[in-house]
């Protein structure tokens, strides 16, 4: 059945406390990844999305710190999220959105190699045409 109120409420709660905590360790672990590139060493590929991700989370913390500290502000936070989706930092998804994009990621892909695909047939046929 239904949660009550109460248990949907602290759920809520437990779900920020989470991406909060989660975000904590990724910003411990991208200063670390800044200061080996100030001594020179190099980063993997691996290394370099983490540190690219969570500096693009950082950022989008700011708006979102604004729901958080303003009373009553959270209620909008819907709404926002509607209108700008990827204004969440990617430690507070859950994972039945982080499913719906890499759906949607894997539709457009599908997409794109179909289309390349029809492409590349047509070609093959204008250069039979061409050709006999």
């Amino acid at each position: 059945g239904k949660k009550p109120l109460r248990q949907k409420i602290v759920d809520e709660l437990k779900h920020y406390c989470n991406g909060f905590h989660l975000l904590w360790i990724d910003t411990k672990v991208a200063a670390r990844m800044v200061w080996r590139l100030l001594h020179g060493q190099v980063l993997t590929r691996r290394e370099r999305r983490r540190l690219l991700r969570t500096c693009a989370d950082l950022f989008r913390l700011v708006p979102f710190l604004v729901f958080v500290i303003v009373p009553f502000m959270e209620f909008l936070l819907p709404v926002f999220l509607k209108l700008f989706p990827e204004m969440l930092p990617s430690t507070f998804e859950t994972e039945s959105k982080k499913e719906e994009k890499q759906k949607k990621k894997l539709n457009a892909k599908l997409e794109l190699a179909k289309f390349l695909r029809e492409t590349i047939a047509e070609m093959a046929k204008r250069n039979k045409a061409d050709t006999g």
